[in-house]
């Protein structure tokens, strides 16, 4: 049965709520050694991962800089899903990652004598997202769980239309928090409105 409520706020609860769209009963830890928790959970972190490196507002950072440690190499940290050079580095840098460090590909060289600044996507634990991202997740992760596990297509629908409220509320979120507009105005900067009584004030 379908669960009546979505309490998505932890992982455990988001399996929970996927145990229960497939008749399951709850349970009170992530016992890995239950091949049903375990992949509800696989699957869980996979759409996380999939949701997330589609870069949003609340994962993206812009001219993020990774400075040098004392060997002058440049560590790539490890829950970054996307990045890019920054177009304020210029062209004289093409950066990639090796060996888990910062490589130059037009100096060929892993040393870096100053900062570099990324563009990146992180990826953040579960309990970290928005509620509506932790929602639209649980409703994806569910749709394929059932898909997996069952041959409901009533139900495989039923998922797909929360699934796709679910995604319509993420992005209603991330316009309202991005404040993007169709201008152009540049990142940290904003237009000001037109005002009709402005002209009625010259």
């Amino acid at each position: 049965m379908f669960p009546t409520t979505y309490d998505t706020e932890t992982e455990l609860s988001a399996v929970n709520s996927i145990l229960g769209s497939i008749g399951q009963t709850p349970v009170t830890v992530l016992d890995f050694n239950n091949p049903e928790v375990a992949m509800i959970y696989r699957t869980l972190q996979e759409v996380s991962n999939q949701c997330q490196a589609e870069g949003w507002v609340f994962n993206t950072e812009y001219r993020y800089p990774l400075l040098p440690n004392s060997n002058n190499e440049i560590l790539f940290p490890q829950n970054v899903l996307q990045w890019d050079l920054s177009d304020t580095e210029g062209p004289w840098k093409d950066v990639i990652k090796r060996q888990g460090k910062l490589y130059d590909k037009l100096a060929h060289t892993y040393e870096f004598t100053e900062k570099v600044h990324l563009d990146v996507v992180w990826k953040f634990p579960f309990e970290d997202l928005p509620h509506p991202f932790k929602q639209y997740i649980t409703f994806r992760a569910a749709k394929l769980t059932v898909a997996k596990l069952m041959s409901d297509p009533q139900l495989f629908q039923l998922l797909s239309d929360q699934e796709m409220v679910a995604r319509a509320t993420c992005m209603e979120y991330e316009c309202n928090q991005g404040d993007y507009n169709y201008l152009g105005y540049p990142r940290g900067t904003a237009g000001k409105n037109y005002r009709p009584y402005q002209a009625l004030i010259r």
